[in-house]
């Protein structure tokens, strides 16, 4: 009896630990390294998991906490206060007072180098070729220089390999941040009127987004929540120089399951409203010409935001923005994705009925809860567009900074 009684304390103790050791593994993930305070502000955690994980500090209080850290402080986070997580910083900020926006603007950008976006063959004396992909070259590369000379519009590279008199070429290629280089032998057209190496480039990107927010001091400005990508390769666009425009939604293509629906919109005027600064995966940023309609609010940090009522600002006809109501079914706090921080469900009847939820066009749309800003929406789901995903404010100030 003493035995059996043993046995079954021994398996509880083994389903407990391994309880235990599973939640430890999962929370050191959907935790970040870092978080960012207030210096007004307590810490504090809003997930759905706060229960479970408590953090270690001397005192909650941020000033108390950091005053002798240079306002950066690092806590071990505890799983039921006993079980160590890991480590995580929390650094004290002065709280940010942005305009937020939600109306849409038209970008202009222009590459750095020239982007490799497909291959042909082409018909020349010694048969159908493709001297391009015959040399290594991949969709994606950014073809910066041929024979040391810079090429810096899809005339330069056309020009140069015509004229190169059917002798190698020395190509600069950046490929996943790195320089290679490459030599590819353009091949004479069988009808003599010019080489060709087979392969076709991009120089320049223009497009309709939505402007999330600009901050009156400065007039950096961030838009988008992704980044502008190449519509053949998917590639994000490597910037040289770009500039936003007025821009007016004109029409609505109707999202449902499977069919992702889109605003369609036209520019409004010849005079900028700022230039382009950065292209990356958390959107478009730059700096305003002038000040422009917005809404004074806070932002928030990723800790405070919680699964419930929220709205998101867009503009789905002209060029006034709306408030449209949504759920926050999801927050993930990992700091896996820059982009896919929130899952978000729309509910507002008279979004549903004019587009059938998120549509392309509406990313960097804001996202606001309890009056402050703390996201905007990046992505729809292809088989519900009632719901998407919506980035961190804080991963677009990051960039911005």
């Amino acid at each position: 009896m003493i035995y059996k009684s043993a046995r079954k304390t021994a398996a509880a103790f083994i389903v407990i630990t391994s309880i235990i050791a599973s939640a430890v593994f999962c929370f050191q993930h959907f935790l970040p390294d870092r978080f960012f305070v207030n210096d007004t502000e307590d810490f504090s955690y809003s997930s759905l998991y706060k229960n479970f994980i408590n953090f270690d500090f001397e005192s909650n209080k941020a000033k108390a906490v950091f005053s002798q850290t240079k306002n950066t402080a690092v806590c071990k986070a505890k799983f039921m206060g006993v079980f160590p997580i890991k480590e995580v910083s929390v650094t004290v900020t002065d709280e940010k007072i942005v305009k937020v926006c939600g109306t849409p603007f038209g970008v202009k950008m222009f590459t750095d180098g020239v982007l490799v976006v497909g291959f042909s063959r082409i018909e020349c004396a010694a048969g159908s070729l493709c001297p391009a992909v015959d040399a290594g070259l991949l969709e994606g590369d950014v073809l910066k220089a041929i024979d040391g000379e810079p090429v810096k519009t899809n005339e330069d590279a056309a020009e140069k390999i015509k004229n190169s008199g059917g002798r190698k070429l020395s190509l600069l290629i950046e490929r996943d941040g790195k320089d290679i280089i490459i030599s590819v032998k353009p091949e004479m057209l069988a009808d003599k009127s010019g080489y060709k190496a087979g392969f076709w480039v991009r120089d320049s990107s223009a497009g309709i987004g939505t402007l999330t927010f600009y901050d009156p001091q400065t007039l950096f400005f961030a838009g988008l929540g992704h980044a502008v990508c190449d519509i053949d390769t998917g590639e994000v666009l490597p910037l040289l120089s770009g500039e936003i425009v007025p821009a007016a939604i004109t029409s609505v293509k109707k999202g449902k399951a499977g069919a992702p629906g889109e605003l369609g919109g036209t520019f409004t005027g010849n005079k900028n409203i700022g230039i382009v600064k950065t292209n990356n995966e958390t959107g478009l940023f730059g700096v305003l010409d002038y000040e422009i309609e917005g809404t004074s609010a806070p932002i928030a940090h990723k800790q405070d935001i919680y699964e419930g009522e929220a709205v998101i600002i867009s503009t789905i006809d002209g060029i006034k923005a709306k408030e449209y109501d949504i759920v926050i079914e999801k927050v993930s706090l990992s700091d896996e994705s820059k982009t896919k921080n929130m899952v978000i469900k729309v509910v507002d009847e008279d979004l549903i009925e004019a587009t059938g939820g998120i549509v392309q066009g509406m990313s960097g749309s804001p996202i606001l809860q309890d009056g402050n800003l703390i996201g905007a929406v990046t992505h729809v789901f292809v088989n519900d567009p009632t719901k998407g995903y919506g980035i961190f404010i804080e991963n677009m100030m990051e960039s911005a900074k």
